[in-house]
């Protein structure tokens, strides 16, 4: 499950950034407005989150394994067919549907976990799922660029071939995992889920964590090249450990989570990245920079398996809506914090307005959190009151 995991998140997210560094060759080959380029980009960000929805309760009602191999098929298939894309449109239209086909993929791995998985390593393999991410992040410019020199359509080929021998491999390889209830479907059944105490809470503080690491995340390049001078090929490598950090911490944390807790584990990297960004304005040259940035990301990683462990506790019987909803709520949070990000960027000096937003959103996050914390330790001390209210309810009418 570890190494199928890291798998099938290594491909989807070396995917999803291996568009960006295509893009002036795209562009030039397709003859279009550079400013709209991006849109080859968004397309599938954006058929990913219009489907995650829809594609979660449809997993939730049937074997995960089935959905999984059928997903990866069709990314790959859709994948490999941008290289044939005629024109810019095609390729926008392309590059949604590959979205969709990978809104149905991810949340099956991240639903399978807690059901596949023995307790004590559930965050292990989250863990590797979480670092095949973080490691597509460090590959998937460089593939991108390296294809790129040789053929463009070379990147849409390789990593569709990738993507179709890993869906045999699933078929053959990766367990079942039976569908709940009587497969019928009824709605989306994110109302329902939210009727559950904790769930606005943790959903909002997740939102909140995440536009918070993506008004920074989106940014730092810019950052690192006004206040330090760097080319943008000095960027790309000032980025690089970054990504390396952010592995360590998905694939090596989940001892250390383990004995925190996930409660203690929440709190301990919240803070601590409320300390890092107040500091990181104030870092005196690039090296400092480096360092500190390092740690967030070594943080983030971290944390992330435990955010996911953390959500998919709130259910045992609609874990692919909670994947899926969950993917979608990041997508949110990094909309909303490109837009914050350029904004402070550009009208205060440095990295100073866009830490301060960062130390807001981080603070709400842990408050929404906290309140999620008391909202379960109330539900645990009336359940343990409950019984001896019975027990001397049923004294007191044997008595009289």
């Amino acid at each position: 499950m570890s190494i199928l995991s890291f798998l099938v998140m290594l491909t989807i997210g070396t995917d999803t950034f291996l568009v960006a560094p295509l893009l002036p060759t795209l562009s030039a080959a397709y003859g279009n407005d550079p400013a709209i380029s991006g849109w080859m980009v968004s397309a599938y960000a954006v058929g990913y989150a219009a489907l995650a929805l829809v594609a979660g309760p449809i997993s939730d009602r049937l074997d995960r394994k089935t959905v999984l191999v059928f997903g990866m098929a069709a990314f790959a298939v859709l994948t490999g067919a941008c290289a044939l894309a005629p024109n810019f449109w095609s390729m926008v239209a392309l590059r949604f549907a590959a979205g969709v086909a990978a809104a149905f993929v991810s949340p099956q791995i991240w639903a399978s976990i807690p059901v596949l998985v023995p307790p004590q390593k559930i965050l292990r393999t989250m863990g590797f799922a979480t670092g095949g991410l973080s490691i597509a992040q460090m590959v998937g410019v460089p593939v991108g660029s390296f294809l790129a020199g040789w053929s463009w359509h070379a990147s849409f080929l390789v990593i569709g071939a990738v993507a179709l021998v890993l869906a045999g491999v699933l078929r053959v390889r990766y367990p079942t995992v039976p569908r709940l209830g009587d497969g019928k479907l009824r709605g989306l059944g994110v109302s329902a889920l939210f009727r559950t105490p904790t769930a606005p809470s943790l959903f909002a503080a997740y939102l909140l964590f995440q536009t918070g690491n993506f008004t920074s995340f989106s940014f730092i390049g810019t950052w690192l090249t006004t206040d330090f001078g760097l080319s943008v090929t000095q960027v790309g490598a000032a980025i690089v450990p970054l990504g390396a950090a952010n592995a360590v911490g998905s694939l090596f944390g989940s001892r250390l989570a383990d004995k925190l807790g996930l409660v203690n584990s929440r709190r301990f990297v919240i803070v601590a990245l409320i300390v890092l960004f107040a500091a990181l304005p104030f870092a005196p040259n690039l090296a400092v920079a480096e360092v500190l940035l390092c740690c967030v990301f070594l943080l983030c990683g971290f944390v992330f398996p435990v955010f996911m462990a953390t959500m998919q506790g709130l259910t045992t019987t609609a874990r692919g809506t909670v994947s899926a909803l969950t993917n979608s709520t990041m997508y949110l949070g990094t909309t909303i914090g490109g837009l914050i990000g350029g904004l402070l960027i550009t009208r205060y000096p440095g990295f100073h307005g866009i830490s301060i937003a960062v130390i807001v959103f981080l603070a709400l996050s842990l408050a929404c959190y906290l309140n999620a914390d008391r909202t379960v330790a109330r539900q645990k001390k009336e359940t343990e009151s409950t019984p001896n209210a019975a027990a001397e309810e049923r004294d007191s009418t044997r008595l009289g």
